[in-house]
């Protein structure tokens, strides 16, 4: 048993591709499943003419504004290597999701468009990244259309992103007049022939200097490529693999994702250096991959996978040993035995029955409200994983029932998006109402939209004007209750049921926090 755990543990990549709206991330991993024979036509997001939209975009509100809002599970096999890609959502509203999203993976590819360079979104990921030590590859995206020198972007990157980068492939000429890209890891050229459905030429050359360069992309691009490719030696040191999997060194790969040039490069390299399964922290002790007992934890769920069936989907990352369909594991939460007779793995939102899954893998267990984040499922052993914060809000409304007839679906419908971890609901202790906090504007509409089309339920939106929520706590009760009792109209409870104080402005927060200096004001709902 512990070898082939094992040999599965070395085939498994488990990997998110994150970045700022719009550089191409969707664009990237449906071009990464055209290599892996997942998909076999990619659908050109853009084109009217072809209806398809991305693979790993499937809810209704995902195709009408063409940004993705939910993170989608993907696996698929290249050659010996099994693949798991988390398609993250872009949009900085949806920046929880992909905090959480970062914990369950091993490796990150952060996409560059070409043009814009590094952006704001990019650098808070960045941050998480780093955090945790987790190594980053970076794709440089657009080379076909106008962009900046890349010795330029090189610079941005080290600097903004505060980590050393090192190429591995390098463009030749860029925009209108992009040749290709030569490919520094292998030492091959690729030619560029701009298309969204072939993949392009590739060379193998025995060294750049050989005439054959020359006859290939003209003379002057040729001189230029030696020039750059010298420059590139002499300022950044050898690409040593130890380095990037300590998350001190970014490898940085060239190419245009829509039209299908330097993904393979990308993947090909990627497979080779990118981490298996590392072991996993938990409160208790650090949970190795190789152990035979089985571990995971829930990072993420998604009310109505399927909308004929109302279900929901918590997602579970694989950290030790083997997970067997029909076996009893016990939630430790709960501390209830449990069985899944339909665990499932999917290709966007193609699910398919899986009987066995290894450590790095990603299993959607359906859902009938057991589940929270970071709920931890064992082969019997008390084990708690850490790391899955909520966030506290910043956007505040309050939420009403528009349809009377309705009331009973509108909270089931929130209490099903609350789970999901899409925003959270606090209830005003002092009139009961109840307040829906977000990090972005865009999750009010999305709340919106999907409880009317997945639940027939209507909201409406009322202001109230609140600076941030904070859980408190405090070792002195009687301070506690004080505090409680002197802010009573800004006091609410969350879906827990703990305590949380509503600030109106800054200046009441931090005047709330100097005169109770027993009460303990937390921003994130782990303490």
């Amino acid at each position: 048993m512990s070898e082939e755990l094992n040999r599965e543990i070395a085939k498994r990549r488990t990997f998110a591709i994150i970045s700022h709206p719009d550089a191409g991330k969707t664009t990237l991993t449906e071009k990464l499943l055209l290599f892996g024979g997942a998909i076999h036509v990619a659908g050109a997001v853009k084109s009217n003419k072809i209806k398809k939209t991305a693979t790993s975009d499937w809810m209704e509100i995902e195709k009408q504004r063409g940004i993705s809002v939910a993170t989608s599970v993907m696996g698929f096999n290249y050659g010996d290597y099994k693949i798991n890609i988390l398609d993250t959502p872009g949009h900085q509203d949806f920046a929880e999701d992909t905090f959480r999203t970062l914990t369950a993976v091993d490796s990150v590819i952060i996409v560059v468009d070409v043009a814009k360079g590094v952006e704001t979104q990019t650098r808070r990921l960045m941050e998480v990244c780093r955090m945790r030590n987790t190594p980053v590859i970076i794709f440089v995206n657009k080379l076909d259309r106008e962009g900046r020198d890349p010795f330029d972007i090189l610079d941005e990157l080290e600097q903004e992103l505060q980590i050393s980068v090192r190429p591995l492939s390098w463009p030749i000429n860029i925009g209108a007049k992009f040749k290709g890209v030569y490919n520094i890891y292998e030492q091959g050229l690729d030619l560029f022939t701009p298309s969204k459905q072939t993949i392009s030429e590739r060379v193998e050359i025995e060294d750049v200097n050989s005439p054959l360069v020359d006859e290939l992309v003209g003379e002057t691009d040729a001189a230029k490529l030696r020039e750059d490719l010298e420059l590139i030696d002499g300022v950044y040191p050898e690409f040593d693999e130890q380095q990037y999997l300590e998350g001190k060194v970014a490898p940085v790969f060239f190419g245009s994702a829509l039209n299908t040039f330097g993904v393979k490069e990308l993947l090909d390299c990627f497979v080779k250096i990118a981490p298996a399964p590392k072991p996993i922290e938990a409160v208790e002790r650090t949970v190795n991959p190789q152990e035979e007992g089985f571990s995971g934890f829930v990072f993420k769920i998604h009310a109505n996978m399927d909308p004929n069936h109302r279900s929901c989907i918590a997602f579970v990352k694989i950290c030790s040993g083997k997970f067997e369909r029909n076996v009893n594991y016990r939630h430790v939460r709960s501390d209830k035995m449990m069985r899944f007779a339909a665990p499932t793995a999917f290709m966007a939102q193609k699910k398919n029955i899986v009987d066995e899954a290894y450590p790095g893998d990603i299993v959607g267990i359906p859902d009938t409200g057991n589940f929270k984040i970071g709920d931890t499922l064992t082969s019997g052993e008390l084990l708690h994983f850490k790391g899955l914060p909520s966030f506290s809000p910043e956007m505040f409304k309050y939420i009403e029932n528009a349809d009377p007839m309705k009331a009973k679906q509108l909270e089931k419908g929130i209490r099903q998006l609350m789970d999901e971890g899409v925003a959270q609901m606090f209830t005003n202790q002092f009139n009961g109402r109840k307040i829906i906090g977000t990090v972005g504007q865009l999750q009010f509409e999305v709340i919106q939209y999907r409880l009317l089309h997945e639940y027939g339920a209507q909201c409406r939106w009322e202001p109230i004007s609140l600076y941030k929520a904070c859980w408190v706590e405090s070792d002195d009760e009687a301070a506690l209750a004080a505090f409680k009792k002197r802010k009573h109209q800004f006091m609410a409870t969350d879906k827990e049921g703990r305590d949380v104080f509503l600030a109106d402005s800054n200046y009441v927060l931090q005047m709330a926090r100097a005169d109770n200096p027993k009460v303990n004001f937390h921003f994130a709902s782990e303490f």
